[in-house]
């Protein structure tokens, strides 16, 4: 029987390798040495599942430290080592080979590392197989932190932390659902974490002064901005993808009411009704986008026909350096650039004051 995907590493509880070693034969009778943890109770899978749970409540943990300075960083390369650990024991229960491998005439060969170990599917390779079990809205929140990851990977960028939080939230409350969906309820980590406790207070004077710009460098307001502008309003709008919330401070008319710091409601009771009168929430829409086409045709509609792809607005975007991301002129879709209104704006802007360059006639 074939055994797929056992991992070709383990350790002791000191942390130094095991030596005990299980031997096991895969479906094309190519012979496998596996290590094994010694003593070690139960199957692999509920292991993976163990250290799944274990790395998200870290990553929690992390998160919610007021010491911690490195608070995005480190809970994404957490999440990261969760979910991957989750898919890798979902593969095992069904029987798919998450490891590398080239398909021989007879044989799979399987792709090691220097030391001889396998190489395992890591998240996102897990994320594209057919046998996926996790939603389209998960997979881009899931999606969005491992660019996001790479991103800021060997820097400190604390204004993330508030900035992206609900994607955070939503990446631990998406674990903690297919975590009890794919192995049960009695896996779930929510009867472990309640909210925490806050040192800032919601208060009436907030809303009086506008919010501070988060200190976002510009690289990565351009990787958010163009990993946004690739989703439809619903994909944006899922609370899979982001988890948002309105909080509004709680009065209560006598002692021994309800004295919980958060309180659900039906969004379709009356009392939401109410709270939706005081509140307008702005909602950004999907930007449109414009070829280069697109925009040489809107320039000569607006009075500028001798304006053409080459070399005028060639020239003019590279003068411009309208392709700079963080500019927000256009975005890049899977190789593709795509331009916003402003640039277009910005193009019959510049034609106009290039006088009757771009015209159809000029005066005497």
């Amino acid at each position: 029987m074939r055994l797929p995907g056992r991992p070709a590493f383990a350790f002791n509880n000191d942390g130094s390798p095991t030596t005990q070693v299980t031997q096991f034969v895969t479906t094309d009778q190519e012979e496998e040495t596996v290590p094994r943890r010694k003593g070690s109770p139960g199957s692999l899978t509920s292991e993976l599942v163990a250290k799944a749970k274990e790395a998200a409540m870290a990553a929690v943990r992390v998160y919610n430290d007021p010491l911690t300075r490195f608070k995005s960083e480190t809970y994404i390369v957490l999440m990261v080592i969760a979910w991957t650990y989750l898919l890798h024991a979902y593969y095992r229960t069904k029987r798919i080979d998450y490891r590398y491998f080239t398909q021989g005439p007879k044989r799979k060969k399987y792709d090691r590392t220097k030391r001889g170990a396998h190489k395992f599917w890591e998240l996102e390779r897990c994320l594209l197989d057919v046998a996926c079990p996790v939603d389209k809205d998960t997979v881009n929140n899931l999606r969005f932190l491992i660019g996001l990851r790479h991103e800021i990977e060997h820097q400190m960028t604390r204004a993330l932390d508030g900035f992206l939080s609900g994607r955070y939230q939503a990446c631990a409350m998406n674990f903690n659902r297919y975590l009890k969906q794919l192995f049960g309820k009695q896996h779930g980590l929510d009867q472990h974490l309640s909210y925490s406790i806050q040192f800032m207070q919601l208060a009436a004077d907030q809303l009086e002064h506008p919010i501070p710009e988060p200190d976002i460098p510009d690289r990565l307001r351009s990787f958010v901005r163009e990993f946004d502008a690739g989703l439809t309003h619903d994909e944006y709008n899922s609370e899979r993808y982001s988890y948002r919330l309105l909080f509004k401070q709680k009065l209560v008319n006598r002692p021994g009411q309800a004295d919980r710091v958060i309180e659900f409601i039906d969004p379709k009771s009356e009392l939401a009704k109410e709270i939706d009168k005081e509140y307008w929430v702005k909602k950004e829409v999907e930007k449109p986008k414009f070829r280069a086409k697109d925009v040489v045709a809107a320039v000569r509609k607006a009075g500028y026909p001798r304006f053409r792809m080459f070399p005028d607005h060639l020239v003019m975007w590279r003068a411009e350096d309208a392709k700079n991301p963080g500019k927000g002129l256009g975005v890049d879709v899977q190789g593709s650039w795509y331009w916003y209104q402003p640039w277009v704006d910005r193009c019959i802007s510049l034609c106009n004051a290039a006088g009757d360059k771009y015209r159809s006639t000029v005066s005497a």
